[in-house]
């Protein structure tokens, strides 16, 4: 059964890609925005990506990665476990506070329109980046991946932050390095493809 990815790959949705390249998963693009006639007929959210596996409707990167990965039982580690905690812990704070900044910047940007935009709060939202980047520092320490010994969907969320954070912000060194050994891996740029 061939999985469909819905949205533009400029998005979250590019985790989906990615996890799905890394997988090696056959699967069908198309490129829908948020809002438009199609997401909102899948998505009562209107967001960005959707997964049709099967029957079924997925929403919601994270989401979306932790079921393919529990399904294949790769990119992961088995629930119950101590590595898999670890793994949710990274992935809590990826979401929690290293993507919220980001997200923050870019709806103030140009996701809203204009005249609800508040630019005055990026004085804010660029000083809990850093903070958050330091953090992101200190938890990667001398490993190659941020959620275990090995590359799971962590990774995955963690590189799309970066990679998004170089829109906005001046990242660390250790960041950098860390997106392009990640950004080295074959399965990376298949997913980019369509960017």
């Amino acid at each position: 059964m061939t999985l469909t990815v819905i949205g533009p790959t400029a998005t979250r949705t590019s985790r989906v890609l990615w996890c799905l390249e890394e997988l090696g998963l056959p699967y069908d693009h198309h490129i829908a925005r948020p809002h438009s006639p199609e997401i909102n007929a899948l998505n009562p959210l209107k967001q960005v990506p959707v997964l049709k596996d099967g029957d079924t409707i997925l929403t919601d990167s994270t989401a979306i990665l932790y079921h393919l990965s529990d399904r294949e039982s790769r990119l992961t580690y088995a629930p119950g476990t101590h590595a898999r905690a670890h793994m949710d812990a990274r992935i809590a704070f990826l979401l929690t506070e290293f993507e919220v900044p980001l997200w923050m910047r870019s709806r103030h940007s140009y996701v809203l329109p204009e005249k609800l935009r508040h630019p005055e709060i990026f004085p804010l939202l660029d000083t809990d980046f850093r903070q958050a980047n330091t953090k992101f520092d200190t938890l990667l320490g001398d490993a190659d991946f941020i959620g275990g010994d090995s590359f799971t969907i962590a990774d995955i969320i963690a590189t799309h932050c970066i990679f998004w954070a170089t829109d906005f912000h001046e990242i660390s060194e250790k960041a950098q390095s860390y997106l392009d050994r990640q950004k080295a891996r074959p399965a990376w740029a298949a997913s980019q493809k369509n960017r």
